[in-house]
This record gives C-alpha cells, structure tokens and sequence, in this order.
C-alpha cells in the first residue's frame, strides 16, 4: 500500500513539473520571437560560427558538402518547431512532444558543441552541462510520449451500464 502512494506521489510531482515546464518553455518562445528581428537577432549571430564548425565536420567526415543556408532561416524554422510544438506541448498532445523531440535531436549537438573543446576549457564544462540537461529535457519528451500512449482513450472503451434488475 505505501508503494501504491509513493507511486501516485511521485507521478503528481511530475505531472506539476511538466505542466510548469509547458508553461516556462511557451514564455521563452515568445521571447525570442521578439528578439528575432530582420536579420535572425541575436541567436543567428551566435549560431553562424557553430553552424560552420559543423559544416566543416560534415564535410571532412562523410565527403558530403552542406549547401548554404541563411542563418535567419534557420532560427525562423526553429522558432516555429519550438513555438508550434509547445502550443501543442501545452494543451497535452503527443504531435506537440514529438515536434520538440525532433528540435532538440536537431539543435542540441549544434548548440552545445562541447566536443569541440578541451577537457580543460572553462567552455567545455558549460556546454557539456547544457548538452546534458538538454538531454534530460529529452528524455521527459519521450517518458511523456511513452505515457500517453500507454494510457487508453476513454472513448475507445465504452462504459459498462449496471445490468437493470427487474422488480416483479
């Protein structure tokens, strides 16, 4: 029985955190959009460099050269996985959580590009603090995923109606 309540303790604990952490990610989204400007704001000047560091991987690794893309393109496309996925995220939707899966899968290894670093560097042990919390971030993405299709829809199971019992 106490580890029927610990369970349902636990399970409420993070339900309360997920929903805080829709809530926070959809804030966050509106503010980069504010930021984003006509030439991608702030985020494309910091994503050019690490951008063509992992162009340059790319290429040296499969012989596969990376068109050139605009910078602003990708943050705007970005911002929309990040923006339409939360929206969904929020209102409890798998598509939404899959959506924010496919962005981090993306942009975690561009942003936090800890491997490009030296032990030693105060940087590597900022980015590989951030590459792993957005891991972390990860896999709540898929432990959501994974209970919400683990729970039935009620509408795919019709209530049983109590047998009526006959009064003669």
């Amino acid at each position: 029985m106490e580890t029927c309540v610990f369970c349902f303790v636990q399970i409420s604990i993070c339900g309360v955190g997920m929903d805080l952490e829709r809530k926070l990610r959809l804030l966050l989204d509106l503010n980069q959009f504010n930021d984003f400007g006509v030439d991608g704001g702030s985020a494309a000047k910091a994503l050019k460099p690490k951008f063509g560091v992992l162009s340059k991987h790319v290429a040296t690794h499969t012989g596969f050269e990376v068109p050139h893309v605009e910078m602003k393109h990708l943050i705007l496309g970005a911002l929309i996985m990040k923006s339409l996925g939360s929206l969904l995220f929020v209102f409890g939707s798998s598509l939404g959580a899959i959506i924010l899966v496919l962005h981090q899968a993306i942009a975690t290894p561009v942003l936090y590009d800890f491997y490009n670093y030296d032990v030693d560097k105060k940087e590597f042990a900022q980015l590989f603090v951030k590459f792993t919390q957005s891991l972390a971030l990860l896999g709540a993405l898929f432990f959501f995923i994974g209970m919400k299709s683990s729970t039935p829809n009620r509408s795919s199971h019709p209530k049983k109606k109590a047998p009526k019992t006959k009064t003669g």
